[in-house]
């Protein structure tokens, strides 16, 4: 089964993000000196994320459950646990397959009320959310920021407060005009420059 595992990643891997460009001069679409350009390179050539093709990677792209889950998995090592079928959505050859198990697993990312993955966009709290449960995962302390400083805390969904909170704390997220922002969206490009900077710290 292990053996099995083994392989599927491997291909998985592949069909997820095709080659690896060497860096983030090999896409058209990340200009010289964009303010992503540094967190996309590092993400890329340290294995988190890939292009969409060889060429182009869309950092203007919206970020979904199902990249965040192969983000993190990818970030923990490729792990490859015994296959679980926790969500009756994601079957074992799918791209993300393993690493969804994986991230359920490890309480990392929840189902939906109806026990599905249900792909699909997600909002700055819940990434902020999925984030916070990594650090759990990987034995870290919870930081807290202080949420109040923003004109839109109140939007914070009462679960996602705590997660928001150490996302904020820990530099990963900034506010926008005195926003958080909180039901909005992420780009690859954010995503990118969010694992750099997780990166740098737990590099110390």
């Amino acid at each position: 089964m292990k053996r099995r595992l083994a392989a599927l990643t491997c291909a998985l891997t592949l069909c997820a993000g095709l080659a690896l460009p060497a860096s983030a001069a090999n896409f058209t679409d990340v200009p010289t000196g964009a303010w992503y350009e540094s967190a996309v390179k590092e993400s890329v050539e340290q294995g988190w994320m890939t292009g969409v093709s060889d060429t182009l990677f869309s950092p203007n792209a919206t970020v979904t459950r199902s990249t965040v889950a192969m983000v993190l998995w990818r970030m923990e090592g490729e792990p490859t646990p015994v296959w679980r079928g926790h969500f009756p959505d994601v079957q074992i050859n799918s791209w993300y397959g393993i690493a969804a198990d994986w991230a359920c697993e490890a309480r990392i990312i929840n189902g939906t009320d109806k026990g599905t993955f249900s792909d699909g966009v997600v909002t700055r709290q819940e990434l902020a959310v999925m984030l916070s449960r990594y650090d759990t995962y990987k034995g870290r302390t919870m930081a807290e920021g202080a949420l109040n400083l923003y004109s839109d805390a109140n939007q914070v969904a009462s679960w996602a407060k705590e997660g928001m909170s150490h996302a904020i704390g820990m530099g990963w997220m900034e506010g926008d005009g005195g926003k958080l922002s909180p039901k909005s969206t992420t780009t690859r490009a954010q995503l990118a420059v969010i694992l750099q900077r997780m990166h740098t710290q737990a590099m110390g």
